[in-house]
């Protein structure tokens, strides 16, 4: 036990307290004391007695702003909660987004490096429907000449 030497409305009171509460029980005497030396007149039980229902009615004040604001806390909490599962869905959507566009950029390289194949297949195909396609312009042509 820890003794502690407070002083309210300028009169000392020795208190007992538990080990390590010392600074506590200051602090709170600290408060009572300024809430006493705020009341002007009458005498120290008198000034007390209001430092005292001072202090009740501000602690009761504070519960109620406590009870009202649970309620909002509970909102705040559920909208926090539903923005972290819709975090959560456009984290997975995101991650199968990535995996399409990786596999649609393998299909691509892979389509691209069968391209120069297919090319240097491709030439004669083109060159004999090339020559198709000018014989028949050379047939039109002749055609178009003749033609008065």
């Amino acid at each position: 036990m820890a003794d502690v030497k407070l002083t309210i409305a300028g009169r000392p009171y020795d208190v007992h307290c538990a080990d390590g509460e010392e600074p506590r029980l200051l602090q709170l005497a600290a408060l009572v004391d300024e809430k006493a030396r705020g009341i002007q007149g009458g005498t120290e039980v008198r000034q007390l007695l209001f430092a005292a229902l001072m202090l009740a009615d501000e602690t009761q004040e504070a519960r109620v702003k406590v009870e009202k604001a649970e309620p909002q806390s509970d909102s705040l909490r559920a909208a926090v909660a539903l923005a972290e599962s819709r975090e959560a869905t456009a984290r997975e959507e995101l991650r199968d987004a990535l995996t399409r566009e990786k596999a649609a950029l393998k299909e691509l390289q892979t389509a691209r490096q069968a391209e120069p194949a297919a090319a240097a297949a491709a030439p004669p195909a083109y060159d004999r429907a090339l020559a198709q396609i000018a014989d028949r312009i050379e047939a039109l042509a002749t055609k178009v000449e003749q033609i008065p």
